[in-house]
């Protein structure tokens, strides 16, 4: 069985218009809807073996809470910032696991979940995608539709 969670960055703060974009925290509703969110995949019944995070610090604390969620590490990899769909791709097949998290930034994350629902999907922040491939492969993933697919939204 293949999992892959694709999970955008929850709410980041625009406060301070001279931070860096990389360098942006979680504001107040992202520090609400992280937590918030990893209760629903629990009870859902997911559970990452790895998490995999963009290196930017809303991202990162965003990984931090599911991390905590689901007593797994985090793998920061600077090459998540901004990724495109590929990328993001290749980094859950490259971790050797059949459970991965990635966290990290949209518009990737978007066209990613779009292509592998095989339709138009917009990731609001803090929002999961869950796709599972029950006699799958990484192969097998964005080759053949999935034998499951869930949106989870705050």
């Amino acid at each position: 069985m293949i999992q892959l969670l694709l999970a955008r960055h929850a709410k980041s703060d625009w406060g301070d218009v001279g931070l860096d974009d990389h360098d942006r925290p979680l504001d107040d509703r992202g520090r609400r809807d992280a937590p918030a969110m990893a209760r629903t995949l629990q009870r859902a019944g997911v559970r990452p073996a790895v998490l995999l995070s963009s290196s930017a610090v809303r991202a990162r604390e965003t990984a931090a809470v599911f991390a905590n969620a689901f007593d797994v590490d985090v793998t920061e990899q600077p090459q998540l910032y901004l990724a495109p769909p590929d990328r993001l791709l290749e980094a859950a097949r490259a971790s050797g696991a059949d459970e991965v998290m990635v966290v990290a930034h949209d518009p990737g994350m978007s066209a990613l979940v779009s292509r592998l629902a095989d339709r138009e999907e917009r990731m609001a922040t803090c929002a999961v995608a869950v796709f599972t491939w029950h006699d799958g492969t990484w192969d097998d993933v964005d080759a053949t539709p999935p034998d499951e697919f869930d949106l989870y939204t705050p």
